[in-house]
């Protein structure tokens, strides 16, 4: 079933998530509404709280991308082992509809998280992907794209979307 994103600045989206128990029949549930929102909204990374859910749960999904490595994945109560490199990228996200900023991330790390079996998993995420992991994260932290900027950048970038936001809402 298709969820509607939650778009900043929803409280959901700036709170931390709650770890997962068990991963059941309701979490596996929540999963497969997670993959079809994405790719409703043509996104390629969705964390459970930007449909409204307080949880710690993110899917992943690469593969349209061209430009990247393909990678359909997963993660339950995620974190990062170790970090490393840095690289910047522009980022857009679902909950800042047409919005892009530039963010600094690490180029490549190590993950341990519960698959959707509720099993242990390492990944070693390198480029787009690992981008993609550690923005979801952030969400899962209860932090935006937004955040990672400082000064007047943050300020530009907060003063695009009110923009958009304000011609969304003109349009028919």
């Amino acid at each position: 079933m298709v969820r509607e994103i939650v778009t900043y600045p929803a409280e959901v989206l700036t709170t931390p998530t709650q770890t997962v128990d068990v991963v059941d029949r309701e979490i596996r549930d929540l999963i497969n509404d997670m993959f079809e929102t994405m790719y409703s909204a043509e996104g390629v990374g969705l964390a459970a709280n930007q449909i409204g859910v307080p949880l710690k749960v993110m899917v992943i999904d690469t593969t349209p991308k061209e430009d990247a490595p393909d990678l359909k994945v997963v993660l339950i109560n995620p974190e990062i082992v170790s970090a490393e490199g840095k690289v910047k990228y522009r980022e857009g996200c679902l909950s800042f509809p047409g919005l892009t900023v530039e963010v600094e991330r690490a180029e490549k790390v190590l993950v341990r998280a519960l698959n959707e079996h509720g099993e242990q998993v390492d990944l070693e995420l390198e480029g787009f992907p690992a981008i993609v992991f550690q923005h979801e994260l952030d969400h899962l932290n209860g932090i935006t794209f937004i955040d990672r900027l400082k000064g007047w950048r943050r300020r530009m970038a907060l003063e695009k979307y009110r923009k958009l936001i304000r011609e969304a809402k003109r349009q028919p």
